[in-house]
């Protein structure tokens, strides 16, 4: 099935509608039996941030998604996939990032989208940096040692 599918790949500062990206995975499509979404959202820290700054370099980020998202097509037989990742200022409540992944069966849908968000987590090329509520210069965000983590769980011996 993954053979014949291209994962659609995209870093844009516009927000994304989820409906319409799970319509174009199965639009006209038989074979599909689950839909799995992601959809991550700027918090706002316990009400201590106003937005969160993600910055990237466009070339590397884009080639770096669609290798990854080429590695979850050729480990889980899916029917679509999908990765839309925002960059610029996002407010809290906004989208950041979807990840939609199709398939025939659930669990190849599972595991495809985890893969993918652990990989967006810990090493996909974004620079994240928070604005404050109460104003002044906000801070560059470290990687998270659980994401770090999580994404060990895929890496092939």
């Amino acid at each position: 099935m993954s053979a014949h599918v291209v994962p659609l790949v995209r870093v844009q500062a516009e927000d994304f509608d989820t409906a319409a990206e799970i319509a174009r995975l199965t639009r006209d499509r038989r074979d599909v039996g689950a839909v799995v979404t992601f959809t991550g959202l700027c918090r706002d820290e316990n009400g201590r941030l106003a937005a969160l700054e993600l910055e990237h370099y466009p070339a590397m980020a884009e080639i770096e998604i669609a290798r990854i998202a080429s590695e979850a097509m050729e480990r889980w037989p899916l029917t679509g996939l999908s990765v839309i990742h925002r960059h610029g200022r996002i407010a809290p409540g906004e989208n950041i990032v979807l990840v939609v992944a199709a398939s025939t069966h659930r669990h190849a849908a599972f595991e495809a989208a985890s893969f993918l968000m652990d990989y967006l987590k810990s090493r996909a090329p974004f620079w994240k940096k928070e604005h404050p509520r109460q104003g002044g210069e906000g801070g560059w965000v470290d990687a998270r040692e659980i994401d770090e983590t999580a994404a060990k769980r895929w890496e092939r011996d």
